[in-house]
């Protein structure tokens, strides 16, 4: 039970919009589609919004990385709002939810639209894919925001991708981990994500599947690597007491500290809850090295030993003892940046993830997002 701030805020309400590959929709479409949703969703109307969070917010280089800023859906609700946030320098993608959170307990604000909206893969279409999308940046007058450091490795032929390859490698090397063990992440994600009807990917898969698929920069092949879609996630932050209690999802703890490993301490330190207590497990994964870092980082299994607890996948899966990335994760139903993450949290704890729905409910679930420098880790709780 949390002793700190966390307990002033609940999530209310949770919307989420269509999400898909090269949807070619207006992403305010897609925010008006979420936003709605979850205030609907939280017995609101657009009166009682008071306040806005948002990562990044309507500023950032890289296409399709964000689609509507606070001011965007001031406009469109037509909000009156008291405070707002948006910015791309924070703990994690999650960190717009914390924001919330502080803005709850200081009383600044009573109901929190936060949301995070992409249109990566309709972008990225126009652009000729990621790589070619970063590239035409790169080769502007400025780096995109965030890429700067890419002038070190770029020369080298270093991109995104070979910056999870050479995780990847280390970890293999240090660990004694397979490729055959990591396959398991991609695997499990994809089972789950065929019991989602908003996942991306649904088909079956085998370790063959995955061990034959498309190097992308050894040893992170095409599996590895989660799915640019276009899609709007929105979550409502509201003062306790204020709302429905009965469907109202608890912050019991949050890692807002830079850094997986630094996240996860901070976040344990805030709490009587210990790693046991995590039913479910809602992971950032960008790549599934990601992954496996958030696992031992939340005190899953020891360090260099994810391996085993990955190897056949049963651990993991919807059955076992620690289910993982119950929606597909970012892997196989979308990149949406922990939101979607956040949004499968608050259905399985709330008991409505239908086909996909853990056997017994779960009371304490583990949500994570982000990785490397700017990361962040929450601990979310059942209705009371």
């Amino acid at each position: 039970m949390s002793t700190h701030f966390e307990a002033s805020a609940v999530v209310s309400g949770i919307g989420m919009s269509q999400v898909g590959r090269r949807l070619e929709l207006d992403p305010w479409l897609l925010t008006t589609e979420a936003a709605l949703e979850a205030i609907f969703d939280a017995g609101l109307t657009t009166d009682d919004i008071d306040g806005i969070s948002t990562y990044p917010g309507a500023m950032w280089s890289t296409p399709g990385i964000t689609g509507a800023g606070c001011d965007d859906v001031r406009s469109m609700l037509g909000l009156r709002t008291k405070w707002h946030s948006g910015g791309g320098e924070r703990p994690g993608q999650l960190g717009a939810v914390i924001d919330a959170m502080l803005a709850v307990h200081a009383g600044l604000a009573n109901h929190v639209l936060c949301f995070r909206t992409v249109w990566e893969s309709t972008a990225q279409q126009y652009l000729g894919g990621r790589s070619a999308a970063l590239n035409k940046a790169a080769n502007g007058k400025i780096l995109p925001f965030g890429r700067e450091l890419d002038q070190w490795t770029a020369p080298y032929g270093i991109g995104y991708p070979s910056h999870g390859a050479l995780r990847m490698q280390r970890y293999m090397t240090e660990s004694g981990a397979t490729r055959e063990q990591f396959a398991q992440l991609a695997l499990v994600s994809r089972a789950n994500a065929a019991l989602n009807p908003n996942a991306i990917h649904r088909d079956p898969m085998t370790v063959d599947d995955y061990l034959d698929s498309r190097m992308i920069s050894d040893p992170l092949c095409l599996f590895d690597c989660d799915v640019p879609v276009d899609g709007s996630v929105a979550v409502i932050v509201s003062q306790a007491g204020t709302t429905d209690s009965s469907r109202a999802v608890s912050f019991q703890a949050i890692g807002s500290a830079a850094g997986v490993n630094e996240s996860c301490s901070m976040m344990w330190s805030r709490t009587d809850l210990r790693p046991p207590d995590i039913d479910i497990a809602e992971i950032y994964d960008g790549f599934t090295i990601y992954a496996v870092e958030w696992i031992e980082a939340l005190g899953l299994c020891a360090k260099f030993e994810a391996g085993a607890l990955l190897e056949g996948g049963a651990r993991i899966s919807l059955n076992g003892e620690i289910p993982v990335s119950t929606n597909g994760g970012q892997l196989s139903a979308g990149r949406l940046h922990g939101f979607g993450s956040f949004h499968e949290a608050c259905l399985q704890l709330r008991g409505e993830a239908a086909e996909r729905q853990v056997p017994r409910t779960p009371q304490i679930a583990a949500v994570t997002s982000g990785a490397e420098q700017f990361s962040s880790a929450l601990l979310l709780g059942a209705p009371r």
